[in-house]
């Protein structure tokens, strides 16, 4: 328990202190109300819920209401029900040595009414602060009523000759534990109905029996859920009475901006790292990153009833800057920009984040990965440059700026690029290319030659994408860039297994 010397030590300071106690729900309430008056941020770190999720979690505890957080994976609903108690006080009073926090003026337990009547205004107090008053549990199947209730200790029994229907003998569960605290249950449909049965008891009818012997235990808290949707409504395994008493129902969502994913990523990624190499990732790569699981989120290949988790596009980013730092460590370079190549390198972080459906198992986890930024590729080219498609057919006129690329490639050229390559090898390989780098260099924003040489091969791989140009993986690692029409005829393919 957290020690505060200058706090009242007795019942009877406590009393004389002018101590008045309240109810866990009323604490957050009041707290809550004194800091929307302060202004400022409610729920640091939780991005892009300002107008959707927060306001309806301020509702909740205004109302004094247990509440259920609904949403797929990675959609930071432990996060929230952690940052709960950021609107506990500072400091609680308990009975000192009790094992359910109980208050020093109206103890539950019988240990504590005991103590309170032998001691009187003598009954020792101690100070606890909000971490000690938060508890978590994930639920799962074989979780029992002596986990979370509590059962009867026969040690106890025997030592203090104790009948087993003697309060004193149980040894509480989690959830009295958390008396005047914050209880949260994560995935709740996996609990056993029996289990939410003896929850529902604890915490409607105040009482529940352990091993037969029935135990009233007014408890004071706020108990809080989260659960995927799909096991709440089409599971069912939350038991009617339970989910009738759980009196707000919250649904959380994936970023509804590329911009709030982004920040997310910022936020959460490993990127800031010591080594020698700092690896500078332009903001249009960040875009990508990000525009990968937009892609998932909606690829037929991907099961959408799993989503697809903000931690995704957190590892992808990690991957593809430990990508880029590996190539500068044997460059000896010591700034460098990511590359497609990176990227590419980094699917082991997206294989392992989405679930397939059968079509997707078909596939294969790595060709769906690669899939996916292909087609993250073709979305952020068609967003940031002029449409591709008009370089053909009767619209051809309206649009100039990839004729001379398209018509390099088609005088039989071809460019090689390595994934091992400097910055400076990486740019001069690619400023061959006729009209690559002014066009590169004018919508993505690129001035210097390691950020060009990126910025470069993002164009050849959207025109790739679009069916312009042809790719291929060549020995030794790398990609070779050509005509599509020369490729078809030459017999190579034109959809690589990047596609």
């Amino acid at each position: 328990m957290t020690v505060h010397h200058d706090r009242p030590r007795t019942l009877g300071e406590l009393r004389a202190s002018g101590y008045k106690p309240r109810s866990v729900k009323e604490e957050l309430r009041e707290n809550m109300i004194a800091r929307i008056k302060a202004g400022g941020d409610l729920f640091p770190g939780i991005v892009g819920y300002d107008k959707t999720v927060i306001p309806q979690l301020e509702n909740a505890i205004l109302s004094r209401h247990d509440f259920i957080l609904l949403g797929l994976r990675g959609q930071a609903k432990t996060r929230i029900l952690r940052q709960l108690k950021s609107f506990l006080d500072e400091a609680l009073p308990v009975v000192e040595g009790c094992e359910i926090h109980d208050d020093p003026t109206a103890p539950i337990c019988a240990t504590c009414r005991r103590r309170h009547f032998e001691m009187g205004d003598e009954l020792p107090v101690a100070w606890i602060g909000p971490e000690e008053r938060y508890n978590e549990k994930l639920a799962t199947p074989d979780v029992s009523i002596a986990d979370l209730i509590g059962d009867i200790d026969p040690i106890k029994a025997a030592t203090r000759k104790l009948a087993f229907a003697d309060e004193e003998v149980i040894h509480y569960g989690l959830v009295p534990r958390t008396n005047r605290g914050i209880f949260a249950i994560n995935e709740v449909p996996d609990l056993q109905p029996r289990i939410q049965v003896g929850l529902l008891n604890i915490l409607e009818e105040k009482d529940v029996q352990i091993r037969g012997f029935p135990v009233r235990i007014p408890l004071d808290m706020l108990l809080v859920f989260s659960a995927n949707p799909e096991d709440y409504t089409n599971r069912g395994n939350i038991i009617t009475p339970l989910r009738d008493r759980i009196a707000s129902q919250i649904m959380t969502h994936y970023p509804l901006a590329l911009e709030d994913g982004i920040t997310i990523t910022d936020q959460e990624a490993w990127t800031a790292r010591e080594g020698g190499v700092k690896v500078d990732v332009p903001y249009y790569f960040k875009e990508l990153i990000e525009e990968v699981a937009v892609q998932a989120r909606k690829s037929e290949l991907v099961d959408q009833s799993s989503g697809v988790s903000a931690r995704m596009t957190i590892s992808l980013m990690e991957n593809v800057v430990s990508n880029a730092e590996r190539r500068a460590l044997r460059t000896g370079e010591a700034i460098v920009r990511p590359r497609l190549a990176d990227l590419y390198g980094a699917v082991s972080a997206i294989s392992g984040k989405v679930e397939l459906v059968y079509e997707g198992e078909q596939e294969g986890p790595a060709n769906v990965a690669r899939h996916l930024i292909g087609k993250a590729v073709k979305a952020l080219f068609a967003r940031t440059f002029p449409d591709a498609y008009k370089t053909r057919g009767k619209d051809a006129s309206t649009n100039q700026v990839y004729k001379p690329i398209v018509e390099w490639f088609a005088a039989g050229k071809t460019v090689e690029i390595s994934d091992e390559s400097s910055a400076l090898d990486f740019h001069e390989g690619l400023r061959a290319i006729t009209g690559l780098e002014p066009l590169a260099a004018k919508h993505l924003h690129a001035l210097e030659p390691a950020e060009l040489g990126p910025a470069m091969e993002f164009v050849l791989e959207g025109l790739h994408q679009h069916s312009i140009l042809s790719r291929e993986r060549v020995d030794g690692g790398g990609v070779a860039y050509k005509d599509m029409l020369k490729s078809m005829f030459s017999g190579f393919t034109t959809r690589d297994e990047d596609d």
